[in-house]
């Protein structure tokens, strides 16, 4: 992600419950109300996964609100959008994924120029002490900023 690219949302939960190894930048597949809607950020992140299935990669509960100044032929909320990355990264990414028991999440939704893309990251999930051993590194790293920004005054 470059300096021009306007950032939509952040999967904070992702980064919470997963270790991200590896990221990878992706278009998806919208009709025009999913884009108008997603430039008006009415999207969420809940649950939503990556898979890999038959040589595309696929979204899945990633929900976009309806555009409620569409007409009746609006957009479905929850379903399948397809991701579009080439297919050598489509076949790395599955090997990773069935070898060592990883998983695809969404980490990032930006415009790149007119387009909307998505940073697909391949995780592993991480288990409760690692996630206790997360919240304390951060909020020790939070009580040292303060600390310093106090001492500079």
């Amino acid at each position: 992600m470059s300096d021009k690219d306007k950032l939509l949302q952040t999967n904070k939960k992702a980064y919470f419950n997963y270790e991200i190894l590896e990221t990878l930048e992706c278009g998806i597949e919208l009709v025009g109300s999913e884009v108008k809607s997603m430039r008006a950020n009415r999207f969420s992140f809940q649950d939503s996964w990556v898979k890999v299935e038959s040589g595309s990669l696929y979204l899945i509960n990633f929900t976009i609100e309806p555009y409620k100044e569409s007409s009746i032929f609006n957009h479905k909320r929850n379903r399948e959008r397809r991701l579009l990355a080439h297919k050598q990264e489509v076949k790395r990414l599955r090997r990773k994924v069935e070898e060592k028991g990883l998983t695809l999440v969404v980490t990032k939704i930006y415009i790149k120029g007119n387009l909307i893309k998505a940073e697909v990251a391949v995780a592993r999930g991480r288990n409760l002490v690692n996630k206790k051993n997360v919240i304390k590194d951060r909020d020790i790293k939070r009580d040292i900023a303060r600390e310093i920004k106090n001492k500079n005054y």
